[in-house]
């Protein structure tokens, strides 16, 4: 699975559209191996982003959970704090 998309399910407040756009966009580059894609593909690739973001956003609006809900905040600094990936990749093997 890629690394930079994060799991966006069961959070308090709930994602942003924007979160879930963003991780349809990292799927859609993994998928299609495009950093950015050249201009002939650059409609399929947004259409692709659409429809994925569209779905998720319906798989996620389904989803029950009789789990607590993460605190979005403190989730979102710990995944984007420096210290501790840096720390993770030292300790890969």
């Amino acid at each position: 699975m890629c690394r930079n998309i994060k799991t966006l399910f069961n959070f308090e407040p709930p994602v942003t559209e924007e979160e879930v756009r963003a991780a349809s966009l990292q799927f859609v580059r993994k998928v299609s191996g495009f950093n950015k894609p050249s201009k002939a593909n650059e409609a399929a690739f947004l259409a692709a982003v659409d429809e994925i973001a569209a779905v998720s956003s319906n798989l996620l609006s389904s989803l029950e959970t009789n789990a607590p809900p993460h605190r979005h905040a403190l989730v979102r600094g710990f995944l984007s704090n420096p210290l501790r990936s840096a720390s993770r990749k030292g300790n890969e093997k």
